[in-house]
């Protein structure tokens, strides 16, 4: 059974940075691609950025430039620093591998850009 528990989020002003962080149990981990999504009031879930067991990342347009997806394989954790935050960022933010599997959906971690 994989669990996917995210944290970090919180409430900050536009232009500020938080870093968020999703560990996973199991050791199925180090050899999958991760991601992180975002679902905001009203809308679908989004692939924010996503990175491979080796380092390699891609991201969203809305994101590129301001968020950095990077993982931790000894200690199973996948990491996603947002800087230059902007309110159309507010969100719940989760971690799920790419593709997703639905099973894994954890809580998420509430962002709020907001002055």
């Amino acid at each position: 059974q994989v669990q996917l528990v995210e944290s970090g989020g919180g409430l900050v002003q536009p232009g500020g940075s938080l870093r968020l962080s999703c560990v996973a149990s199991g050791s199925i981990f180090r050899f999958v691609v991760m991601g992180w999504y975002r679902q905001a009031p009203g809308k679908q879930r989004e692939l924010v950025a996503r990175i491979t067991s080796s380092g390699t990342t891609n991201y969203a347009d809305s994101v590129k430039g301001r968020f950095t997806i990077s993982r931790d394989n000894a200690k199973n954790t996948v990491y996603l620093q947002m800087n230059s935050l902007k309110p159309e960022d507010t969100a719940v933010y989760y971690c799920n591998p790419f593709p997703v599997v639905p099973a894994y959906w954890g809580q998420g971690t509430q962002v709020t850009v907001s002055s």
